[in-house]
């Protein structure tokens, strides 16, 4: 799956490439330059679903009488 930019990706897409990387570096074999860059974007992928899920928590907040 190539990279996209991240304000470009849904919740439900940084979630299933971040479960890409996951497996990824589960099953080894890479290099360790590999494995640090699944890592690096393993990373950005995470803070991304946190962003949607702090965003969907505030809506729900503010709904909340």
């Amino acid at each position: 799956m190539p990279a996209k930019q991240p304000e470009a990706l849904s919740y439900e897409q940084a979630r299933a490439e971040l479960a890409e990387v996951v497996q990824k570096l589960e099953s080894g074999g890479g290099t360790l330059e590999e494995s640090l860059a699944l890592w690096e974007r393993g990373e950005k992928l995470a803070q991304i679903c946190q962003h949607w899920l702090d965003g969907a928590k505030a809506k729900l907040d503010a709904a909340t009488p």
